[in-house]
């Protein structure tokens, strides 16, 4: 490490013993400084909350829905076009993620909402943005979501946009593909688009603002419709044919003969409005939440009726608001930033009975979800409803990572009362494994939903239709297994070994589903794997080592960019951040080598480029919510996960067995005889 190098630097011969001294004064001053920064951030009621920074398309959208709306603060709208044009980049488009290239959907809706902002055209600004959106394919290029929103304004005709016919609510179970087999946040996201679909809510904008300079081919010119495949057989071209149906049944629909179209509404409007109940909006996300309250008012729902008022306030519950600029966040992480920390603060030495730690662990039962939601759908188990959410409330949407991580902080924690813990515990940790796939993965919200024939229908092109297991995921739940003393023998564990397996790049790197990527995904496969005392030394182990130190940075650190997910060559390139450094430290930690250079040249990196305050600066975009698509920054990552890679190392340094559990009241938890282990 640094401190070594400055006294071979001296002319002094190091000693050993000293220099591994400092080496410890100086991470447990860095750990130190970590724990107090995040107590100083804790909220009084005990949990902890980091903001979700998105792209620029969150505003943009709300720009054009209150134009939709016709109510437009002059103000609001200030203070968006700031935001908006602060995320500008040099070429004149807007990204979907920092550092990354100009992006059709989000450069479109960022040009329109100044449009409409009453920017001209002849600004040099959106002279550029218009250069980028033509080159980009224009208008025509834009995803389905983004037409539709287009099509309320006037600005697209609806004959082009992807029918959402409300009828799939119908289509019962016993279908082989139905609407449960749609994933968890697409059935928020397109219930109320299918009412939309509907009645068509066109707006036209009392001013003249068109797009017609957007369309690179011409505005009389163009094909406007989805492109086929080109082999005739495919089941894309059956999806479009089926479209070009449903639009021929649309006009009966608008007439009043459609035989199922009532019905199919009514049930849309009531699925939606039952949950609303218990959530912080319908599926406590912004586009189900925009989406819910532009279809309350095409169904009629006056603007002072309880569940249009409650959804815009919903809505507005995710903004930030400054004197200059308006931000907004896609949704709210309470209870995953909570658990995150809860485990990063007692790992790293805090005592289980620390009044905060003890306080945030009170906060994470009382949010345990004892409620049979949506999952029951695809898992109709007898398992004992439980888990928990990402968000403040959302009942109906309980997810297995947010569970498998606050799992991951009860059990290192006691209580006052130990009775009341174990009992939660153990009910989430059931309901949890309940939700083991077919193969032996893990996925986010629901259990086997993998149907790929959904990938092509003509509406599905937010890359978001399925809920596959991953092996990021998977792994987390291992790791738990581990500490719990379930062996590589027990059922579902070999299953999801076998899974793991399955998954392995070529190069020994994991994909990362929920974070980005390669690093994401290596490090929680191995740090899981480690859990469960699996042999290190294995050959395809090893190679996963090989791969997280091929891709170390000269500054020690490790980055990665979301353009892996487009293409896998460029696989650890990007600037270091502190949290891909945290996961590929831990990564490598998991062989047992804290003398290794490449695990001392990341703790360095992470101790050099910490605030004073205890803070990490990170302007990177780490997260991942649809791959492609749309990307998160989680604002805790930077400052929680090198805490817990300091912990990882200091606990090899000081060399207990790197096999014990973490304790809890000075025990370790294992409730294994207790823990029912359900069948697959």
């Amino acid at each position: 490490m640094a401190v070594i190098e400055q006294n071979d630097r001296s002319g002094n011969k190091p000693n050993p013993a000293s220099a591994g001294d400092e080496v410890r004064n100086l991470l447990a001053a860095a750990i130190k400084r970590s724990q107090n920064y995040l107590f100083g951030i804790q909220k009084p009621e005990g949990y902890w909350i980091g903001e979700l920074m998105v792209d620029s398309t969150l505003v943009s959208d709300l720009v054009a829905y209150h134009h939709w709306n016709g109510k437009v603060d002059p103000e609001w709208q200030r203070k968006a076009v700031n935001h908006i044009l602060a995320m500008q980049l040099p070429d004149g488009g807007w990204n979907i993620y920092h550092g990354g290239p100009s992006e059709v959907n989000a450069t479109i809706k960022a040009y329109l909402a100044l449009k409409l902002a009453g920017l001209p055209v002849t600004d040099p600004r959106m002279l550029r943005a218009r250069e980028v959106a033509l080159h980009l394919g224009g208008v025509p290029r834009m995803n389905t979501f983004s037409k539709l929103y287009l099509a309320l304004l006037g600005l697209f005709p609806w004959e082009y946009v992807p029918t959402i016919p409300c009828e799939v609510l119908l289509i019962g179970k016993w279908f082989h593909v139905n609407f449960w087999d749609m994933s968890n946040w697409s059935r928020g996201m397109l219930v109320p688009l299918a009412i939309i679909n509907h009645f068509k809510p066109t707006r036209p904008l009392d001013h003249d603002v068109n797009l017609d300079e957007l369309y690179p081919e011409g505005i009389k010119e163009r094909d406007l419709a989805l492109a086929a495949d080109p082999e005739r057989v495919t089941w894309r071209n059956f999806f479009l044919w089926l479209d070009r149906l449903h639009k021929f049944a649309e006009w009966f629909a608008e007439h009043g003969i459609h035989p199922f179209r009532k019905r199919a509404l009514k049930k849309a409007e009531q699925w939606m409005l039952e949950r609303f109940e218990g959530s912080d909006g319908l599926a406590a996300i912004f586009p189900a939440m925009l989406n819910s309250l532009i279809a309350l008012k095409a169904l009629g729902y006056p603007d002072d009726h309880p569940q249009v008022v409650r959804a815009a306030r919903e809505l507005k519950k995710l903004e930030h608001e400054t004197a200059d600029t308006v931000r907004i966040e896609p949704c709210l992480s309470p209870v995953w930033d909570t658990a995150i920390v809860t485990v990063c603060l007692r790992e790293s030495g805090m005592p289980a009975d620390h009044p905060r730690i003890k306080q945030a662990v009170e906060w994470l039962m009382a949010k345990e979800i004892r409620f049979r939601g949506d999952w029951y759908h695809k898992n109709p188990t007898n398992v004992e409803p439980s888990g928990w959410v990402f968000e403040f409330e959302n009942k109906w949407n309980p997810d297995v990572d947010d569970t498998a991580m606050v799992l991951l902080a009860l059990r290192q924690v006691p209580t006052d009362n130990p009775k009341k813990r174990d009992e939660c515990f153990v009910r989430g940790f059931n309901w949890m494994m309940a939700f083991q796939c077919r193969d032996g993965g893990w996925a986010a919200f629901d259990k086997d939903c993998t149907k790929n024939i959904l990938e092509k229908v003509p509406f599905a092109d937010h890359n978001a239709m399925l809920d596959p297991e991953c092996a990021d995921i998977t792994a987390r739940i291992l790791e738990l297994l581990g500490y719990e003393n379930f062996t590589v023998k027990h059922p579902q564990v070999e299953a999801a070994l076998e899974y793991i397996r399955s998954q392995q790049e070529g190069d020994g790197s994991w994909y990362g589903r929920w974070g980005v990527n390669y690093i994401y995904g290596t490090w929680q496969v191995l740090r899981g794997l480690r859990a469960l005392n699996l042999d290190m030394n294995q050959p395809w182990l090893l190679k996963a080592r090989d791969w997280l130190e091929s891709v170390q940075h000269a500054d020690g650190g490790w980055g990665e960019r979301c353009n892996t997910y487009d293409d896998p060559v460029f696989k650890g390139q990007g600037p270091s951040t502190a949290s891909q450094t945290a996961w590929a430290v831990m990564g490598l930690c998991a062989f047992d080598d804290p003398n290794r250079p490449s695990v001392q040249r990341g703790i360095e990196y992470l101790i050099r480029t910490q605030n004073t305050d205890g803070s990490w600066t990170e302007h990177e975009t780490t997260g991942t919510g649809f791959p492609k698509v749309f990307y998160l920054k989680y604002d805790i990552y930077r400052n929680a996960w090198p805490l817990l890679a300091f912990a990882t190392y200091r606990r090899l340094l000081t060399r207990p067995s790197p096999q014990t559990a973490p304790e809890v009241n000075g025990q370790s938890l294992n409730l294994t005889e207790t823990l029912q282990a359900p069948a697959r």
